[in-house]
């Protein structure tokens, strides 16, 4: 495609290491805006000599407009910019989050802008180590039939994948990625604390293995993948895990227990454990919950108590 001038509003982690992709496909970067210092830091390092510059006097210098804002301050930059008649007609304006499709920018549309959403689904550091990273990530795009060239083209040039999502089921789209990937850093931190707790000198080295062979197992194969005593319809073995986590590390009973019914749902339907076996580890789990529930005061919850 042909080289566009970008302006990039939002120098975080997301903003300059795009600004960065974007610029080694040959697109000129005429400017950043970024007001924390760690926004100018990061532009001077992944962006040296692009100059940093007001929201509006980005907009106003750039053919394309890449907002990479957080969220919820989307709608106000893109009212704020239009209004301030920085957005024109027939210019790029494109952001990134996930949550988000095509109605956010409608002050943008209303004067005849070209909207693209264009989310990035990986996470990332801020720095170089993420512009190999961009090769085969998967970008969640949303955008009308006549920008739809174009976006393929600007998540090509990032080594990218597109996958196009309906407006309706962005946010669908954004919660399955959140319940995959932020939730697994909680499930994995809390597994260290508990292998911790039992002794373990390194138990990021001690899980690597098997979190590596799990999550590939079960991006092929999905729940076939499971293993372990749930699916084993092993109930002493959750009763034990159970006390032990009560005992040692109580504020990750609840999600132990969370995972295990979800789990142990899954099983059943797909038919490895039998309702029998099911409910005798539904009432251990049961059990555990209501043990910890008479240990809290009215109003307080799991979490307050510890």
């Amino acid at each position: 495609m042909t080289p566009m001038r970008v302006g990039v509003i939002g120098a975080g982690r997301v903003g300059a290491v795009l600004a960065a992709g974007l610029r080694r496909a040959g697109h000129e970067i005429v400017a950043v805006a970024g007001e924390s210092d760690a926004s100018r830091r990061r532009a001077a390092d992944l962006l040296p000599g692009v100059p940093v510059l007001k929201p509006t006097a980005v907009a106003r210098a750039a053919d394309a407009v890449l907002l990479t804002v957080p969220d919820d301050m989307l709608d106000n930059v893109a009212t704020m910019l239009s209004a301030a008649g920085a957005i024109r007609k027939g210019q790029v304006v494109i952001h990134t989050s996930g949550r988000h499709g095509l109605a956010v920018l409608t002050p943008a549309i209303a004067v005849g802008a070209r909207a693209i959403a264009m989310h990035p689904a990986m996470t990332f550091t801020g720095t170089e180590l993420d512009l190999p990273r961009l090769r085969g990530c998967v970008f969640g795009v949303t955008t009308g039939p006549a920008e739809r060239e174009l976006a393929e083209s600007l998540v090509g040039d990032l080594g990218g994948l597109p996958m196009f999502v309906p407006e309706s089921r962005r946010t669908l789209y954004h919660a399955g990625l959140a319940h995959g990937a932020n939730h697994l850093v909680t499930l994995v931190s809390q597994a260290m604390e508990l292998l911790g707790a039992a002794g373990a000198d390194d138990p990021a080295a001690t899980l690597r293995p098997l979190l590596n062979a799990a999550l590939d197992n079960a991006l092929a194969h999905g729940d076939a993948a499971l293993t372990g005593p749930i699916v084993r319809g092993d109930a002493g073995t959750v009763r034990g895990h159970l006390g032990e986590i009560a005992a040692n590390a109580p504020h990750t009973l609840p999600s132990y227990v969370a995972m295990a019914r979800a789990t142990l749902d899954r099983v059943v339907t797909d038919g490895r454990v039998l309702p029998i076996r099911a409910n005798r580890i539904r009432q251990v789990l049961d059990e555990a919950l209501a043990a910890v529930d008479v240990m809290v005061e009215p109003g307080q919850s799991i979490d307050d108590r510890i």
